[in-house]
C-alpha cells in the first residue's frame, strides 16, 4: 500500500531533522530514481541555499586572511616574513579558484572586498596590537593590489 504525501513529507522532515547525513543520502537516492514526488523540497532548497552562501563565505573568509596579511605587512615592515608572503599568496591562489569556478560571484565581490577587509582589519589589531583607528575605516587596496602587488622581502617595493 503506497504511502501517503503528507505522511512521506512529515518522514523526511523528520529524517532532516535527526540525521542530516541520512537525509542527504535518501535525497540523492530518490532524485536518481526519479521519484520526484517524494522528494523534500522546502529542505532541498535550503540546502542549495546554503550551498551557495558558503561558497561566498569562503570568497569573504579568503578576503579577510587576505587583508589581514597585507595590513600586517604594511604596518609592521619589520616583521615581514617568508611566512606572510606564503598566506598572501596562497589566499591569492583561493581567491582565484573560487572566482574561476563561480564566476558569478563577480557581482557580490565589492561587497565580500568590503567585508573582508572589515574583518582583516579587525584581524590585524588582534594579532599587532596596532589599534584598530591606525587602520583606515575603508581599505585602501585596490582590486589591482589584493591580486597582483608584490609582497616580497626581496623586492625593493616595500
Amino acid at each position: 500500500m503506497p504511502t501517503s504525501p503528507s505522511v512521506v513529507a512529515q518522514d523526511q522532515s523528520s529524517l532532516y531533522e535527526d540525521d542530516l547525513y541520512a537525509w542527504a543520502n535518501r535525497q540523492a537516492e530518490l532524485l536518481r530514481a526519479r521519484k520526484l514526488d517524494e522528494l523534500d523540497l522546502d529542505h532541498i532548497a535550503e540546502e542549495i541555499d546554503d550551498v551557495g552562501n558558503e561558497i561566498y563565505e569562503r570568497l569573504e573568509s579568503a578576503l579577510t586572511i587576505l587583508f589581514m596579511h597585507m595590513l600586517k605587512w604594511d604596518y609592521q615592515p619589520e616583521r615581514r616574513s617568508r611566512s606572510r608572503e606564503a598566506t598572501i599568496r596562497e589566499q591569492r591562489k583561493r581567491i582565484a579558484t573560487l572566482m574561476r569556478k563561480n564566476p558569478s560571484l563577480k557581482a557580490r565581490l565589492a561587497a565580500a572586498q568590503q567585508s573582508g577587509y572589515d574583518y582583516g582589519r579587525d584581524k590585524a589589531s588582534g594579532e599587532t596590537d596596532i589599534p584598530v583607528e591606525n587602520f583606515p575605516d575603508v581599505s585602501p587596496y585596490s582590486w589591482l593590489d589584493v591580486t597582483e602587488r608584490e609582497f616580497r622581502l626581496d623586492s625593493s617595493d616595500k
